[in-house]
């Protein structure tokens, strides 16, 4: 069901996105990766095509190979217009063993 604003006219829900973190090297910002699949128009064949967007992460709290769902947002800065929703699965991360 949509929200109404003050007007009362019917309000979209915000767009929501799953992808995989695929950088973290900037405070308070993820670049994630979202992987969309559709046939070609005219050869029928499936095609993958990969986008990245920015995303805004508050508190830090992802890591490089998490699953996450974000939510579109107002703009936040010049690239980020995308906001972290919630972590979907955690990464596993392995240690490397001393020799």
């Amino acid at each position: 069901m949509t929200a109404a604003n003050q007007s009362g006219t019917p309000r979209k829900d915000p767009r929501t996105k799953v992808g995989v973190v695929v950088k973290r090297k900037m405070d308070k910002t993820a670049v994630v990766a979202v992987e969309r699949v559709f046939n070609h128009t005219l050869y029928r064949k499936r095609v993958r095509r990969t986008s990245k967007f920015k995303v805004h992460d508050p508190k830090n709290e992802t890591q490089k190979g998490d699953l996450v769902l974000i939510i579109q947002t107002k703009p936040i800065s010049k690239d980020k217009h995308w906001r972290l929703q919630k972590i979907l699965r955690k990464a596993v991360q392995v240690e490397e063993a001393q020799v």
